[in-house]
């Protein structure tokens, strides 16, 4: 079962550029180094300081494969000091 997630965040004004950068690493390596992500993107929304990570994969190992990796949790925490609060997490299944 595909497996997707939207994750809204807000970054601390001034701190686009240095979350952008993070941001970026982390999406080349998801989408380098992992087969059961099938879609991995940061996108800007309206507001320059909200950012929007859409990801899909092909089912909850691979969700749990990438929440297990280096690139994750290295990016991840790097990415923390320049987020406004905690993100929004929308997780979902696709009803196939």
């Amino acid at each position: 079962m595909i497996h997707s997630i939207v994750a809204t965040i807000k970054v601390k004004a001034g701190q686009e550029a240095q979350f952008e950068a993070v941001a970026r690493k982390l999406v080349a390596a998801v989408n380098a180094n992992e087969s059961g992500c099938l879609l991995y993107t940061i996108n800007r929304g309206d507001d320059p300081q909200t950012y929007v990570f859409m990801e899909r994969y092909r089912d909850e190992d691979a969700v749990k494969a990438h929440r297990a990796t280096e690139h994750f949790r290295t990016c991840g925490n790097a990415m923390g000091a320049h987020m406004d609060g905690a993100p929004v997490v929308l997780r979902m299944k696709e009803l196939a």
